[in-house]
């Protein structure tokens, strides 16, 4: 009875290792064919290239940014983070993070792809302070904003062209920040 024991033990503990090397080697054939991220990296450059002529179509100065402002059915589309735009921003924004693009936040944040578009960022600002500090210029938020936009279908954006500080009563800044709540030429919302 020992031995047949033994040999039933030996049998499943052979089935046990052969087991597991089958799982094991199921597992590495599944992590050999997984799918690559889904990033197109080729395309976004691509893609960057081709808008490069397009873009600089679009920029605009102030005094034309705020005619357009004003214009119904202009959205005026703020990507910096919901901290910053908390903080402060320019009066009549909609606040969509930047990394929170998607089809379907950008379909309730814009609507109608044929809806014009203003954005700004940061270096649209000279004050550099929060929360406006200024990003590295080749990196600037302005620039994604726009060639993510148009990439997800928005070709009607125009963009802030220059920079002014917080505080030029044309900007139109609204905060709730104390401290710029106090600047008389920024406006409390």
């Amino acid at each position: 009875m020992g031995a047949k024991r033994n040999a039933i033990l030996g049998i499943i503990t052979i089935a046990a290792f052969v087991g597991c090397g089958l799982l094991a080697s199921a597992e590495a054939q599944d992590a050999d064919t997984l799918p690559e991220a889904f990033i197109d990296y080729d395309g976004f450059v691509g893609l960057s290239g081709e808008l490069a002529a397009y873009r600089q179509t679009r920029l605009v100065d102030l005094e034309t940014f705020n005619a357009m402002k004003a214009e119904p059915g202009t959205i005026l589309l703020d990507t910096r983070s919901s901290e910053a735009f908390h903080m402060g921003h320019i009066e009549g924004a909609v606040n969509l993070n930047f990394s929170d693009f998607a089809d379907d936040k950008l379909a309730k944040v814009l609507g109608d792809k044929d809806t014009r578009i203003l954005i700004y960022c940061n270096n649209n600002f000279t004050d550099n302070v929060a929360p406006v500090m200024v990003k590295r210029i080749q990196l600037a938020l302005n620039v994604p904003t726009f060639i993510n936009l148009y990439g997800y279908g928005y070709e009607n954006i125009y963009e802030l062209k220059d920079a002014h500080s917080i505080r030029d009563a044309d900007i139109h800044w609204v905060s709730h920040w104390p401290e710029m709540a106090a600047s008389a030429t920024v406006q409390e919302n």
